[in-house]
């Protein structure tokens, strides 16, 4: 059957088609999407995000342990942060130059030695703030020359781009509830210092994993290694942004989720937290913490089922879930409410996550990749800070349960601006079935008799 000059019969059975290799586990190209190497990906990644979810906890048991106060873990924090944010964009420039894996190890083996020599300072008891600051800073600057590599070794190691995200948003979810558990026992059974010498070794673990990877060469016209002097490197600065700003729905979105950092996840994040604490304790804020978590691992889950063809119109939809977790605690309800809002906002947004990744590392050309990459993560965490620092005062002037209902309203909003582009929500997935040709009068005419 045809209609509108599309075969609708034949989209259906190129679907039946995809849905039976998801099911199976195969990837658009048949082959498994489960491979040595992109399981040794997958271990680093939730290996080394366990031990992230470990450090802030780290952080503020060593520092208040050592006579510092909550100013003092904020610096620290915000050390790496910054030094990750004003760099990431210039590591997209050398992961797109040289080796991403090489560049990968690297980081990871400058992180294993920072995190030793943190936890020999806190095992010592000779704990100096701007000793630890320095190290956050080194770690920032080592974050900042590995993710960029992360977007371009994805579609490079998986046939399924899309669940191959959807996995790791799963490990990467499930490490993130039970890192901080995990750190809380180091520190009541052994010392902070024990947590930071765990979080050395999630980076020692993370590199062999990927000094075993087999990484395949950069798919044709990609580049790995090209070298030359500071105006090679400006040239290739220029151009990632040049390519940045050609993509309407990649520009677009990143200009309305600077907005959505202002207004709602910056001042959500600790605002819930001083909420959720004074009104109903720290096991309250646990609870509905983790219900965040396990949201965000069955959001994974349906990012491994769910193949929208239009993702990004199908991630802002289920962004607009993210409402109920500012609001439910804004609105002053029950704690299993709050849970409950939590856990349908993290399932919103994982899935919202593992569409955007999806629809970046395979919409874009490899040679500029991870450049575009950077630039997406600078811009996304650029103005996170600003919502974070707004958040006090905001809570001062207004009271902090209204300015949560102000970002549960805002919630709304973003996703409505997202699908007001019509570059973002028409954007079809890169794997898409392509639609036959109808058949019309010419291709029904009967073919001429070949004359001598």
């Amino acid at each position: 059957m045809t209609t509108g000059g599309h075969d609708i019969d034949a989209d259906a059975d190129a679907d039946a088609d995809a849905d039976t290799d998801v099911a199976a586990g195969l990837g658009a190209s048949g082959r498994p999407v489960w491979s040595r190497d992109f399981g040794l990906f997958f271990v680093a990644r939730a290996v080394a995000r366990l031990g992230d979810t470990m450090l802030p906890v780290a952080l503020a048991a060593g520092l208040l342990q050592h006579g510092y106060g909550a100013g003092a873990v904020g610096l620290a924090m915000a050390s790496t942060a910054a030094a990750f944010a004003g760099l990431v964009v210039f590591g997209g420039v050398i992961a797109d130059r040289f080796s991403t894996r090489k560049l990968m190890i690297g980081a990871d083996l400058v992180r294993l030695g920072t995190q030793s020599l943190a936890a020999v300072l806190f095992y010592s008891g000779h704990v100096v703030l701007w000793q630890i600051c320095a190290i956050g800073f080194v770690n920032g600057v080592a974050g900042a020359v590995f993710q960029p590599g992360v977007a371009s070794t994805v579609p490079r190691l998986a046939s399924d781009v899309q669940r191959a995200n959807g996995a790791i948003r799963i490990a990467e979810s499930s490490a993130q509830l039970a890192g901080p558990a995990a750190a809380g026992l180091l520190v009541g059974f052994a010392s902070p210092g024990g947590v930071f010498a765990a979080h050395a070794t999630t980076y020692a673990i993370s590199a062999l994993c990927l000094l075993l990877l087999r990484l395949p060469p950069p798919a044709a016209g990609g580049r790995t290694s090209h070298h030359g002097g500071s105006a090679a490197f400006r040239a290739d600065l220029v151009e990632g942004w040049r390519e940045f700003r050609a993509r309407t729905w990649l520009w677009g979105v990143i200009a309305i989720w600077c907005l959505y950092m202002i207004a709602v996840w910056g001042p959500t994040v600790p605002l819930v937290a001083t909420e959720v604490v004074q009104q109903h304790g720290p096991r309250a804020y646990g609870l509905v913490n983790s219900a965040l978590g396990a949201g965000t691992v069955v959001g994974g889950l349906l990012a491994l089922r769910l193949r929208p063809r239009r993702m990004l119109r199908a991630g802002a939809i289920a962004l607009f879930a993210f409402a109920g977790f500012p609001a439910t605690v804004g609105a002053g309800l029950d704690v299993p409410f709050m849970a409950a809002g939590a856990a349908v906002a993290g399932a919103g947004t994982s899935f919202w996550g593992v569409m955007w990744a999806t629809s970046v590392q395979t919409q874009v050309q490899p040679d500029v990749l991870n450049r575009i990459h950077a630039y997406d993560v600078a811009g996304s965490l650029a103005m996170m800070p600003v919502g974070q620092a707004l958040a006090g005062p905001a809570a001062s002037a207004m009271g902090a349960d209204h300015v949560l209902l102000f970002s549960g309203t805002v919630s709304f909003a973003i996703p409505i601006a997202m699908l007001s582009v019509p570059a973002i929500r028409n954007l079809i997935r890169a794997d898409a079935p392509k639609p036959i040709p109808a058949r019309g009068p010419l291709h029904d005419r009967p073919c001429p008799e070949p004359t001598s």
